[in-house]
């Protein structure tokens, strides 16, 4: 059966805030979720078990218990949530899992912040747009986030996403970041996290950690470039690249 199975019942929230942070370009959706809920100590609250999920378990590093993929944690102080997922979401069953996350949301009256990044060559900081349903524009207005300056299309589960919060009248907001296409980018998910989720769920968190993360991605980056340089008057060969490929 689809649902959102709620692990603990002691934690009581009013109109909270959802951040997703599902897998997609650049990871700024998960790298954003991850560091919240790492950086606030947020509390495992809910399983997601929806159509089309992935059957598998997920193990961390020292520890015994396993949990389910796509999980939500809660911070009760601030009214909000993290949804957290450590596999992407097929586009075949997009519409099935947002169809059942968001009634979820509906029955607590909660605000949806969803997150994309958009592919493009920065130069500089990168650029936050906002994009809303019904009255939650008037949220992007007030802290000062612009429309975008193009016309473009929120696909895959994140669109499917705000697609059945405005088909539900759910009040949600979409954040879209310029972001890097091949590669983790958690100068975006900083952006996302400071001029974003900060503001909007009034959230003050120490983003320290993914400057130090994105130096280290440009670095590998860089030195992976060379290597693709060099190759080019060498026979081929195997070596490893590092974990930022």
């Amino acid at each position: 059966m689809a649902r959102v199975q709620v692990h603990d019942d002691g934690i009581e929230l009013d109109s909270p805030t959802l951040i997703e942070g599902l897998p997609g370009v650049g990871l700024v959706g998960k790298i954003a979720a991850d560091h919240l809920v790492d950086a606030l100590d947020m509390t495992y609250y809910a399983s997601c078990h929806c159509d089309g999920l992935p059957e598998v378990a997920v193990f961390n590093d020292g520890e015994r218990a396993y949990e389910p993929p796509v999980r939500i944690y809660a911070d009760e102080a601030r009214d909000l949530l993290v949804l957290q997922s450590d596999v992407p979401v097929s586009p075949n069953a997009a519409d099935d899992f947002a169809t059942c996350l968001t009634a979820w949301l509906g029955e607590r009256d909660a605000t949806a912040l969803f997150v994309s990044g958009l592919p493009a060559e920065k130069d500089g900081v990168p650029e936050l747009y906002g994009v809303a349903n019904g009255g939650a524009a008037a949220i992007l207005d007030e802290h000062g986030i612009p429309a975008p300056t193009e016309s473009g299309v929120i696909s895959g589960p994140t669109g499917a996403l705000l697609y059945e919060a405005n088909r539900s009248d759910l009040d949600a907001l979409g954040l879209v970041v310029e972001s890097n296409r091949n590669f983790p980018d958690p100068e975006a998910a900083r952006v996302i996290l400071l001029d974003g989720v900060g503001p909007i769920a009034g959230v003050d968190v120490d983003t320290d950690h993914l400057v130090e993360q994105a130096e280290e991605i440009s670095e590998a980056r860089e030195n992976l470039a060379q290597r693709m340089q060099e190759a080019q008057e060498e026979s081929s060969k195997a070596q490893p690249i590092g974990m930022y490929q």
